[in-house]
């Protein structure tokens, strides 16, 4: 069996941004474009100095391109002919269109820079016919236009074919659960005092007024916005003749953040929103969010979804990526299975059935005893094991050999372990010279970071096993052992760690079987708070971790699901308004899952 576990396993590069008097250091990786060219995967992710490429989506390895761009985000990568086709976003710029024909061995050379665009996608109709999406704002739409394929130049008017609609669509709202806090954003802060409610515009006063590119009028519109969804991060797939139009919303850094569908039956539309909706969702878990993706046929015909899963601690854009199974059920609707989105799962060598496809094994580690070396003030080593990667273990020293340790309390069948490692209050001096984007506010690291630690099983907690010696960027390793361990104890050390940081883990993760019952099925209760919003409920099971909350527009259609940990309840904020839906609580501890009844709860 060869699994992964979400965030994927890869060599995340460091960031360092000095906006005004805000300094933050943090690794990135998002918007990530999978492509199958000429017989490998190619993965292509914003701020990575370069792209990965595998032959199994398990195994990845990294191709350092530092001149490809490296400063536009949201790389879309496509096959026109012969061709991988590359752009990304400059806003405000023309943006560059390049092209090669083999990634690995020849340079990406330009063949068209006519229009300034952002988030772009490019995609290649059956007929070779070329058509462009793009967008990325909380006040204009996903636009498309057909591109002349010999010169990658615009044939017509672009056309406007998505835009936001929070009102109706609960998972478009900007918030964490969809909760909407206007008054949060920097910019109404800043310029509230200066808003008419009465005309409705911003009147700045003669010293604001006079800064040169201080445009009220454009200002008005942006204040007038907050609390409007980001639409954005398209990308095209066609599927048996139906154009199914992605985006993203409503921003990433939130929980909620997601990617919708709108279907049509021409690659410019009209675009009808599909009724299942998000199609990509991932708002309870470790590590949440699963917006601005892509979605591809691998060489079985199976097809995956690449999405952005956020931690937005030390920067909203501190992210990493996520792989979950896709496809089209019978009725063509597409769909994501991200049940248990963050537990290893299986990369079949062949087709499979992505609606039914389970985690291959459980979480063991989930609040078990853990101690340290040391800890420093602030950070509890039980942040470690409670499945939220938004807070950490953080060692009393930068020393080399400070350690963290999960007792499972008792011998377990270990099949996997997951290190995650967390960064804090990185502060990094680089020349001014070297900030890389137009404003040269943002450096990306392109030298490799290693980070050298050790982990160890034992079955007493005095005679250990050294089972990974690691030496390599990584942020979040996963081991797999696919013939299992016998342990009681893991333990990770720290070695070096890049720029000399502290050893600090978000989650020490082991998954397993575990050999108790499985707890009691939950007996779901659901009522239709509001037009977007659903309260789910069932009752306290002692032996139970969580509760997987399953729902969709139809008993056999729950594509839709809620990880909740320790909790007899929990609050569905992405529905879509005027629609039925179906609920089915599945309870869930490290001996398995114990699948619920299915309710009904209005439209």
């Amino acid at each position: 069996m060869k699994t992964y576990c979400n965030p994927l396993d890869l060599g995340y590069r460091y960031q360092h941004m000095k906006e005004g008097e805000r300094i933050a250091g943090f690794r990135e990786g998002a918007d990530p474009t999978l492509v199958y060219f000429k017989g490998k995967y190619y993965l292509f992710v914003s701020m990575s100095a370069g792209f990965w490429y595998s032959d199994d989506l398990l195994h990845w390895d990294f191709h350092a391109d530092p001149d490809l761009l490296i400063y536009d985000y949201a790389p879309d990568v496509r096959q026109v002919g012969e061709y991988l086709y590359f752009c990304a976003s400059r806003k405000g710029r023309n943006c560059p269109i390049l092209r090669t024909a083999d990634p690995l061995t020849e340079p990406f050379t330009e063949v068209s820079c006519s229009f300034d665009f952002w988030d772009p996608d490019i995609f290649c109709d059956d007929d070779g016919r070329v058509y462009f999406y793009w967008g990325c704002s909380n006040t204009t739409p996903i636009w498309g236009v057909e591109l002349d394929p010999a010169t990658m130049e615009p044939i017509g008017e672009k056309r406007p074919l998505i835009s936001g609609c929070e009102e109706a669509l609960g998972y478009e709202r900007p918030g964490d659960n969809g909760i909407v806090d206007r008054e949060a954003s920097v910019l109404y802060k800043s310029v509230h005092q200066f808003y008419n409610e009465a005309t409705g515009k911003l009147e700045l006063p003669p010293q604001m007024a006079q800064v040169p590119g201080l445009n009220a009028e454009v200002l008005t519109a942006m204040y007038n916005a907050i609390g409007k969804p980001y639409i954005e991060g398209a990308f095209m797939t066609k599927h048996d003749g139906t154009y199914y139009l992605q985006y993203a919303c409503p921003g990433t850094q939130y929980n909620t953040y997601a990617d919708g569908v709108y279907t049509a039956k021409d690659p410019l539309g009209p675009f009808t929103l599909q009724t299942s909706n998000p199609f990509s969702a991932v708002p309870g878990g470790f590590m949440t969010g699963a917006g601005h993706g892509s979605t591809i046929a691998d060489k079985y015909g199976n097809y995956w979804h690449a999405a952005t899963m956020r931690i937005s601690v030390n920067h909203d854009f501190e992210r990493r990526v996520g792989l979950f199974p896709a496809g089209f059920d019978a009725d063509g609707v597409l769909f994501c299975n991200q049940n248990f989105a963050d537990y290893p799962h299986e990369i079949p060598a062949g087709k499979f059935d992505a609606a039914a496809v389970q985690p291959c094994w459980m979480l063991l580690s989930y609040r078990k005893a853990v101690t340290a070396s040391s800890t420093a003030e602030g950070s509890a080593p039980a942040n470690a094991v409670n499945e939220t990667c938004r807070d950490w273990w953080s060692a009393g020293s930068d020393k080399p050999g400070e350690w963290l340790c999960v007792d499972l309390g008792a011998e377990s069948d270990v099949r996997a372990i997951q290190v995650n490692m967390a960064d804090e209050k990185l502060v990094v001096d680089f020349p001014a010279d070297s900030y890389g984007d137009d404003r040269k506010t943002r450096r990306i690291e392109t030298r490799p970071q290693l980070s050298h630690y050790r982990m160890e099983t034992s079955l007493d907690g005095e005679t250990w096993t050294l089972r990974e010696d690691v030496a390599r960027e990584c942020s979040n390793g996963y081991y797999a052992y696919a013939d299992g361990i016998r342990a009681r104890y893991i333990r990770v050390m720290g070695g070096a760690l890049p720029y000399g940081q502290t050893l600090r883990i978000s989650g020490l993760r082991v998954f397993g079987n575990g050999a108790g019952a499985r707890p009691a099925a939950a007996k779901a209760a659901a009522v239709r708070v509001d037009a977007l919003d659903g309260k789910i409920s069932w009752q306290h099971l002692d032996n139970a971790q969580g509760c997987n909350v399953r729902y969709g527009t139809a008993p056999d259609k729950l594509y839709h699901s809620w990880l909740v940990y320790d909790a007899d309840e929990v609050t569905l904020s992405t529905l879509m308004a005027g629609q039925t839906y179906y609920i089915c609580v599945d309870s869930f501890n490290e001996n398995g899952i114990t699948e619920g009844d299915v309710v009904k709860m209005e439209g």
